[in-house]
């Protein structure tokens, strides 16, 4: 069995990742993604297939390395044939990162309910129902940008750095103390809201970059998984390779 390429190209960082099977073997993190540092990639790995999903740019010139490294390409569209049904009124629009997000929780709970937060420069809530139909989801602000927003939209109130390791309390007792709270605090309690809008057994999965950094503050167990998105790709490539 070869293995399964996998990137996933977000605003800010690329993950890179190899599979064989369902199962992790490695992965990356890159600021910038480079053909060569894929080319360095294959040249340790037998890649047979790989998948490319990127949120900003297309990224022709890594899709053209991509074709010179593996034998089958895939990349993550409205029209790629998925592992999961889609309830979204406009497909089209759905970001692709929520799609293999969503796909990454089927993977690893299929027949169950499951809440998907991305907590990135947005928070996107996401839904999976226990037939694997996503059935929709909501976009919000995400920490940094309700702080910004917050200094920027005021003539008085500091920018808070929301994302830093400080402690949160439940109510602030300064400027920036309330500031901190009510961002963090906020957007844990809305993951809270939601998660009571679903079946008592639904699974709360968190990715994206403030997750860690919300967790500790969501009551009950959640589970905090960096390479959902990866995850997903990987399903929605070996659905294809099996079609």
């Amino acid at each position: 069995m070869g293995h399964n390429l996998v990137i996933d190209q977000g605003n800010s960082a690329a993950k890179v990742a190899i599979f064989r099977g369902p199962v992790l073997v490695r992965s990356w993190r890159y600021e910038e993604l480079t053909p060569r540092i894929l080319t360095d990639i294959a040249a340790d790995y037998d890649i047979t297939a790989a998948i490319y999903c990127s949120v900003s740019r297309h990224g022709e010139d890594i899709v053209v390395t991509l074709r010179g490294i593996a034998p089958r390409v895939y990349e993550l569209t409205s029209m790629l044939p998925l592992p999961i049904k889609i309830g979204y009124t406009t497909p089209t629009t759905l970001g692709r990162d929520r799609i293999a997000a969503i796909a990454g929780a089927w993977a690893c709970y299929p027949g169950r309910s499951v809440l998907v937060v991305d907590a990135g420069t947005a928070v996107t809530y996401d839904v999976l129902d226990t037939d694997g139909t996503f059935i929709g989801g909501n976009i919000a602000p995400g920490l940094w940008m309700r702080a910004q927003a917050l200094h920027d939209m005021t003539s008085r109130l500091p920018l808070v750095d929301v994302e830093s390791e400080h402690n949160v309390a439940l109510w602030g007792t300064d400027t920036e103390g309330a500031i901190m709270s009510g961002v963090v605090r906020g957007v844990a309690g809305e993951i809270a809201y939601y998660r009571s809008q679903l079946p008592d057994d639904t699974i709360v999965m968190l990715t994206g970059g403030d997750a860690v950094r919300l967790a500790p503050l969501i009551d009950g167990n959640v589970e905090i998984d960096s390479l959902l998105v990866c995850k997903g790709l990987n399903s929605i490539l070996t659905y294809n390779e099996s079609r």
